[in-house]
């Protein structure tokens, strides 16, 4: 099949500037031929090169004593003790999903799986992290029913236990939904796989499954403005096979086993290029490809398709020689393809064969390590006006405001179409704070969150960046781990404007600041920008996902207060309705700053919070709705009322940070106080719970008619009751 011509529209269509352009012509010395153009495309696209992001992205808390290997491979590993490891990461499908919600959402997390157990980890749990448009839009509806769909039937199939995450709605998603999965797996920590090749010779194996057309383009969609065309982008979606890859997954453990692996790579965006090159950049090797070998479902593909192809299930490996056998052996018995596709050589080339042409033939370096790096221009977000006065509102009204808006009420809905307890290691069902599963054999315990509050963001980059740090850390402090690392999901509009490059860079200050004060680096994440619709940004919402460590399964703090119990609020209060779930859900604003983080109280709160988890029956960090809807929630979990001394607005709904609710027995409550006091941690008696019936001062309400509220308003505001 004769290639097209390189015209200014073809170039321009894969994504490509005119001076990015000539770039590639400066380094190869010639026009390049149509399978060269994808590849550039591919390994230059915002996507795979992080070229807005990169300059940024380094000035990111990497490192740290827990930390076996940070960001630059599939995920990061975090040392637990004992000679094991947390590997883990969290990456956006966001462009797939809002054009085919069922497959994006599903490929997501097939790819951010096999990230994890490329890295020779076996996935223990996954999260995700959902952001829609308003509920009464019309795709609304059939984004979450199949998005959700998606998530729950390929991590349910695979046999993974989805154990947390959040979804939230607001307008600025109308346009361009974000699908934000994260996956954790176990592994000894020195049996870690890497992707760097080694060696000159060696064999580059195919491995899993078949490669056809879906995918083609994928990543550079995924770095492009959506508009009118939309529909016409669907062919770049993927379409996963869960079964597949738990066979895939298998199969790669038994390999990893023999011996015969040298170095391995997930084909996640731009497929077969992609992994070959990284493989081969982080080696400082060439790699040589002929794809006559590659095992394909779909006939006569082009060397452009296949090299652009995202099928999914797929590794690409650098094997031992001398055990091709017993390694084709092992995926032989799994039914899953193994076929050499070519070698590891010398020189710096990528060099392509296809029907004994050669298709492509470029400096592999410059694939990789002279793509595009921008410094944007950027702005810093204005600072934001002091918050008008808030009328006060009655406590038990302004509670069923919020818990009858998708975003406040029960998720149920939605967690329990995902398997939460596969593998049965699971210690707390979704809907409680951080998700918390067993390491496996052991009395460890490791707990899993995913933050941030795109209004606050908005509002002031910087500390709303911190702040999705500081509740990611609450929440693990909440059940008692001391939170260990995070992974980081940037999600932003168009970069080449100045005041959403500033946002970037504000929250990557905060997220900075944040991470070093609590010690918890980045060790793995991904940047998701370009998410506009005809010119329309989302929230910048640069979601945190966070593992923390608990040394005995039986030690974790509880959600759910008994009856008695006496409430108890740790950290200042002052009020702080701007940006507030209140303002917004009641009074149809979203106005004021967001609210200040103290990282010194953070970390003193948090830690005082574990260090006296023997005293406390249960916990919860206060957030979005501040003490009413805490109160709320963890009263509805038990079954049991609550009673709140205050029916000051701001008391019960301010958002003010590092701050929890405890509960604990009366006996208890007097020692707890004492060492609260000693640690210079604030500590106030704020009521009890009991009863049935939630009182806020003197106004109450059944906790029977609330809490049907609470469990029906998430299915009723988007028409998924009867679905």
């Amino acid at each position: 099949m004769q290639e097209p011509a390189i015209t200014d529209d073809l170039i321009a269509s894969h994504g490509l500037k005119p001076d990015e352009y000539q770039r590639i012509l400066d380094i190869i010395g010639r026009p390049p031929s149509f399978t060269e153009l994808g590849i550039f495309s591919a390994m230059w696209n915002e996507h795979c090169s992080y070229k807005s992001s990169k300059k940024w992205l380094r000035t990111l808390p990497t490192t740290g004593k827990q930390v076996i290997c940070g960001p630059g491979e599939n995920a990061g590993v975090v040392d637990i003790g004992d000679g094991q490891a947390v590997v883990f990461k969290m990456e956006s499908h966001n462009h797939p999903s809002y054009i085919e919600p069922y497959q994006g959402a599903a490929t997501g997390v097939g790819g951010i799986l096999r990230d994890v157990f490329t890295m020779g980890a076996r996935p223990i749990a996954a999260m995700n992290s959902l952001s829609f448009g308003r509920p009464d839009h019309p795709k609304t509806p059939s984004l979450v029913a199949g998005v959700v769909a998606g998530v729950g039937g390929y991590g349910n199939s695979f046999g993974v236990p989805t154990i947390g995450g959040e979804v939230r709605f607001h307008a600025a998603y109308d346009g361009n939904c974000l699908v934000n999965a994260f996956a954790a797996g176990l592994a000894d920590a020195d049996k870690i796989f890497y992707s760097a090749a080694s060696g000159v010779g060696m064999p580059v194996v195919y491995l899993g499954a078949k490669t056809g057309r879906d995918g083609v383009g994928g990543a550079t969609m995924a770095s492009a403005e959506f508009d009118e065309t939309i529909e016409e982008k669907r062919p770049t979606v993927q379409v996963g096979d869960p079964f597949t890859e738990k066979r895939l997954m298998e199969a790669c453990q038994e390999l990893m086993r023999t011996g015969a692996v040298i170095s391995i790579q997930d084909m996640g965006a731009a497929g077969l290029t992609c992994s070959a090159v990284e493989m081969g950049d982080k080696g400082d090797l060439g790699i040589r490809l002929d794809l006559d070998l590659v095992p394909v479902r779909e006939e006569a593909m082009t060397a452009y398709e296949m090299m652009l192809s995202e099928s999914q299930e797929r590794m690409l490996m650098v094997l031992r020689p001398e055990k091709e056998a017993e390694a084709k052996a092992v995926f032989d018995k799994w039914d899953l393809d193994f076929a050499i596709v070519g070698e590891t050589i010398a020189e710096d080339r990528f060099l392509v064969m296809h029907g004994g042409d050669v298709k492509a033939d470029l400096p592999l370096k410059a694939l990789s390590g002279t793509a595009p790096e921008y410094d944007r221009p950027w702005v810093e977000t204005p600072q934001a006006e002091p918050l008008a006065d808030v009328p006060g509102i009655d406590g038990i009204d302004g509670l069923k405001a919020l818990i009858a808006t998708p975003n406040y009420a029960s998720k149920a809905w939605v967690y329990e179409q995902y398997d939460s307890t596969v593998m049965a290691d699971s210690v707390r069902t979704p809907g409680q704070g951080s998700g918390v599963v067993r390491v496996h054999g052991t009395t460890k315990a490791l707990a899993f969150t995913s933050d941030v509050t795109p209004r606050y963001v908005r509002a002031n980059p910087e500390m709303g960046g911190a702040q999705a740090v500081a509740e990611a850390w609450r929440n693990l402090c909440s059940v008692g781990a001391l939170p260990l690392a995070t992974t980081d999901n940037m999600n932003f509009g168009n970069p080449e404007k100045p005041e959403i490059m500033g946002q970037f860079v504000g929250a990557i200050k905060g997220i900075t600041a944040a991470c070093t004060a609590l010690n918890m680096p980045i060790v793995s994440g991904n940047v998701s920008l370009y998410n506009e619709t005809d010119g329309v940004p989302i929230l910048p919402t640069p979601t945190i996902g966070a593992v923390g460590l608990i040394p005995n399964a039986d030690e974790v703090i509880g959600f759910t207060p008994r009856e008695g119990n006496m409430a108890l609020l740790i950290g200042d209060t002052e009020g702080h309705l701007g940006q507030s779930a209140l303002l917004a859900e009641v009074f149809n604003r979203e106005d004021g700053d967001a609210p200040h983080v103290d990282l010194e109280a953070e970390k003193r709160n948090g830690d005082f919070i574990r260090d006296n988890a023997a005293f406390i029956v249960a916990c919860t960090d206060l957030s979005d709705g501040g003490l009413a809807l805490a109160a709320f929630e963890m009263a509805q979990a038990a079954g049991i009322g609550v009673q709140l001394d205050s029916a000051d607005t701001a008391f019960l709904f301010g958002e003010d940070q590092a701050r929890y609710l405890v509960t604990t027995d009366f006996d208890a409550a007097e020692a707890l106080m004492i060492n609260a006091s000693r640690a210079g941690v604030p500590i106030h008696s704020v009521g009890r719970f009991g009863g049935d019936t939630v009182r806020f001062g003197s106004s109450e309400a059944p906790l029977a008619e609330l809490s049907a509220t609470y469990r029906t308003a998430f299915a009723e505001a988007v028409s998924l009751a009867h679905r």
